[in-house]
């Protein structure tokens, strides 16, 4: 189940991440497991959590492979290192809508996000590159931590995009 789509304006927001590239058919194996990892390095760091773990598409090419971060928002800047790295979500005006579900039902979910932008006109920061599309901005913000609610159905994913509205 999808909420229906708003808007919001977000400032930049500095995260810490741990980028791959992977094929569609591998990120459910592949980029969940670099949370943990993520949190671990912002513990040795002395950093905290400024927000939701995230997966941030950076490049889309469903074809090929998906370049994603798989991160967590921080209240500053921080210097990555050679597995850790900094990034930023860029300031801008986002759609966002709140997925409950399973992990597996994202797809549709992102499916029905794209469809109502095209049925108003919205339109996506995004860019033609060989590597496929490249986004400013979109990303699923994981809401409910599954230590404390271990039903699949009843947790909570954020999709948020970044408009080419200025």
């Amino acid at each position: 189940m999808l909420t229906s789509p708003s808007f919001e304006d977000r400032p930049a927001q500095p995260y810490a991440a741990i980028n791959v590239r992977v094929p569609m058919g591998e990120i459910g194996s592949t980029v969940p497991p670099l949370l943990p990892e993520v949190f671990d390095w912002l513990a040795q760091h002395g950093v905290a959590a400024a927000g939701p773990p995230f997966f941030r598409y950076l490049v889309i090419d469903m074809a090929g492979d998906l370049e994603i971060e798989a991160g967590v928002p921080v209240a500053a800047h921080v210097v990555g290192d050679e597995r850790v790295r900094a990034g930023e979500f860029p300031a801008g005006r986002y759609a966002t809508a709140v997925h409950t579900g399973p992990p597996g039902d994202l797809v549709n979910a992102t499916a029905e996000l794209l469809a109502w932008a095209e049925a108003n006109g919205v339109s996506w920061q995004t860019a033609d590159s060989p590597a496929g599309e490249v986004w400013g901005g979109r990303a699923e913000f994981y809401l409910t931590d599954p230590r404390d609610e271990p039903d699949m159905n009843n947790w909570q994913t954020q999709l948020a995009f970044l408009t080419s509205d200025v």
